[in-house]
């Protein structure tokens, strides 16, 4: 909750300082390529493999069986992000074409801008989906608050960047690109004293021959599909914008955020705490209490849901302008904002169910169905 609340005034300062202009198209394109990717390497497809495989050596092994299977799972994915990484920032004029075809073909000056600050936010991909892997580790002994609260960290550095930084430089939205790598390094150094407390701090070993990580990587590859379509279809909203008048990236921004806060502080959540709680269910051979944990997670999306989708469609319009309408951002900003927020929130009840019902589906190591 407390990360969610600081990620709202995180684009209240946003919209006072950056608005909907140029600058902000570019920024949230640079800042979505990054985040796009780590739903495939941090706590999406690969949470969802490894958390139930991790669940299940640590109810059947040892603690030294657990911490190898954490060392070699680290080496493997560090080789992978780094590899992704340099990729990305070497061909970052191709990365923004594909993300935003709409700034290459009409706005050159959009379209440089942005190249530039994918080469400064990409590195964040490396370090937040450390960050998750870690978040992982700490959720599967049941430490939640430490993965809760990382986020914060990122909302104050970029808050401080906007405040701080931004007015001291020519274009304002550089300032929050280098904020968006600041965060990346604060989270990933925040967790890992937490981690050599229950003594799985990883001594990173590159061993694709492991056994726990083949069985990871057997159940990433229908996740990695399936996150892959959800995030596309989210993707196209910002390929498609990229070719509208300037300020629709932004309007779409603004209007996601309020879709996500709902979704983040209840839906989300909901799926990170029964995930590691249905493995181990699972691995103890418990159907009865799996079946009462999903039930309660239905349960308590239905109480939330419904008055938040009706709040978010009855009241867009002030929603946002109370939120968002300072500084640079204008009131078409918000009226434009307020319609693909309407839109967004009928999927709202959608989008929560599937994240507390496919983590019944991870936690019995089926990828497959929830993919279909």
């Amino acid at each position: 909750m407390l990360s969610r609340v600081l990620g709202l005034v995180r684009d209240m300062v946003f919209a006072r300082v950056i608005g909907a202009g140029a600058g902000a198209d570019a920024f949230f394109v640079a800042f979505k390529i990054p985040n796009f990717m780590r739903r495939l390497f941090a706590e999406g497809a690969f949470a969802q493999a490894f958390v139930p495989v991790l669940s299940e050596y640590r109810q059947k092994g040892t603690h030294e069986a657990v911490k190898a299977l954490v060392d070699r799972v680290a080496g493997c994915l560090g080789l992978v992000l780094v590899s992704v990484t340099v990729l990305a920032v070497v061909g970052a004029p191709l990365v923004t074409g594909l993300f935003a075809p709409g700034f290459w073909l009409n706005d050159p000056d959009k379209y440089a801008l942005t190249v530039d600050m994918v080469r400064v936010t990409f590195p964040y991909l490396l370090l937040i989906s450390l960050t998750g892997f870690a978040g992982a580790i700490l959720n599967s002994y049941d430490r939640f608050a430490i993965p809760a609260f990382t986020p914060v960290l990122l909302n104050l550095s970029l808050i401080l960047a906007a405040l701080v930084v931004a007015p001291n430089m020519d274009t304002p939205a550089y300032a929050l690109a280098w904020g968006v790598m600041a965060a990346g390094v604060v989270q990933l150094l925040f967790q890992l004293p937490f981690l050599k407390r229950v003594h799985l701090l990883p001594a990173p070993k590159v061993d694709w021959r492991d056994p726990g990580v083949k069985r990871i990587l057997w159940l990433m590859a229908p996740a990695l599909f399936g996150v892959s379509v959800s995030q596309i279809n989210l993707l196209l909203d910002t390929v498609l914008a990229s070719f509208l008048p300037t300020g629709s990236v932004s309007w779409l921004y603004y209007s996601d955020r309020l879709v996500e806060l709902p979704l983040g502080v209840f839906g989300i959540a909901l799926a990170t705490v029964i995930t590691p709680s249905l493995s181990r269910q699972h691995a103890a051979e418990d159907p009865e209490t799996f079946s009462q944990t999903l039930d309660w997670a239905v349960r308590s999306v239905l109480l939330l849901a419904l008055p938040a989708t009706l709040a978010l469609i009855l009241l867009a319009e002030p929603i946002l302008m109370t939120l968002f309408q300072y500084g640079e951002t204008t009131v078409r900003d918000m009226q434009m904002a307020s319609y693909s927020l309407r839109a967004y929130a009928l999927g709202l009840l959608a989008f929560m169910l599937i994240k507390v019902l496919a983590p019944g589906y991870f936690a019995r190591q089926d990828m497959k169905t929830p993919v279909r």
